[in-house]
């Protein structure tokens, strides 16, 4: 698997060009150059040093890059536990939104302050198992086995690399032909819901189920399993059109197979400030579902998309980025906020 590339900077290019300034420019003001137009050498020798803060931290970008991706893996300090484990389906039937990149994020962000979160890969791409740097090959048991084969979870869930306290139960190509082998069995909507239930959650405090882009039985088992739904979408407009079918279904469960189901966050993700579409889009959300959208928005982010090429997600591939410090946020909301109520 390839290596996370090193920058000889030390600095990724999204850090750079992010909210901690250009740091591979120095300015006129804060380097003073001889007459030749040279950068001094006291500068770069330390010998005038930038203002420090009230920690003694100097005051520089590079400084708060630095202190960005210490909170990012996790020296910010433990977060609140819920009182029971909290099981979150990351569902929206559209495509593209951000389902797999949110529940990998997030659940990262959480494990790196204090949370135990399993992952429960449901889509047959595997993206999310990628991303975690689970393994999958011909020989391994997915969670395939669990719907058809009733396998137990706890013999699936693999420990995530280099995050303590984050498993993931991985979907293999097999999963893809579970739709089929599903509709046989008895009680075939609640098969996932009965392997969780015999899973002991005591030991964990939240789970996590990366819910395919459709609404068929996977999605629905899915529903039926977790407590809450969390719905990514994406800020364009194409997002909010099929959003009206997620929620008759979400409905329908809640009417028929799980009673207790109820969407608790929405997470606005691809954000562009600087166009206007995204913020028409973020403000029809937030009028419609109010306390329900977390107030943290998702930009675009080249270290995101390039995270799970390398087995990772962006909290470890690059923790200063804009996206890292984007997800790390929304997963704060989420672990002080009561479920589903907004606060």
């Amino acid at each position: 698997m390839p290596q996370n590339p090193t920058d000889y900077d030390g600095v990724s290019r999204e850090t750079s060009a992010g909210a901690h300034g250009d740091l591979l420019d120095v300015s006129r003001e804060t380097a003073p150059r001889d007459p030749q137009g040279h950068v001094s050498r006291e500068t770069w020798s330390g010998e005038a040093p930038a203002p420090a803060d009230s920690a003694g931290v100097p005051d520089t970008p590079l400084a708060r890059a630095a202190q960005a991706a210490m909170a990012a893996r996790g020296h910010g300090g433990s977060w609140p536990r819920p009182e029971s484990c909290r099981v979150i389906g990351v569902a929206n039937q559209k495509g593209g939104v951000g389902k797999t990149t949110t529940t990998v994020n997030i659940a990262a962000a959480l494990a790196m302050h204090g949370q135990r979160v399993l992952v429960i890969d449901l889509d047959p791409q595997g993206n999310a198992s990628t991303a975690l740097g689970a393994e999958r090959d011909n020989q391994s048991r997915s969670i395939y086995h669990c719907l058809v084969e009733d396998e137990e979870i706890r013999k699936l869930a693999q420990p995530v690399p280099d995050i303590p306290n984050l498993w993931c139960a991985p979907a293999t190509i097999d999963l893809a032909g579970a739709e089929i082998e599903l509709v046989s069995l008895v009680a075939r909507e609640a098969r996932l819901k009965r392997a969780i239930d015999a899973y002991d959650t005591s030991e964990l405090d939240y789970i996590f189920i990366d819910c395919p882009p459709s609404l068929g039985l996977l999605t629905v088992n899915a529903m039926v399993a977790c407590d809450e739904v969390m719905i990514p979408i994406q800020c364009e407009y194409y997002a909010l059109e099929g959003l009206g079918q997620l929620l008759n279904n979400v409905n329908l469960v809640q009417a028929h197979l799980n009673t207790g189901l109820k969407i608790s966050t929405i997470l606005l993700t691809m954000y562009d400030g600087r166009t206007r579409l995204s913020q028409q889009v973020s403000e029809e959300v937030r009028s419609h579902f109010g306390d329900l959208v977390l107030e943290t928005l998702v930009p675009r982010s080249v270290r995101v998309s390039e995270a799970p090429s390398y087995g990772q997600s962006v909290m470890t591939y690059d923790p200063g980025s804009t996206g890292a410090a984007a997800y790390l946020e929304a997963a704060r909301e989420m672990a002080h906020r009561a479920p589903g109520t907004g606060r």
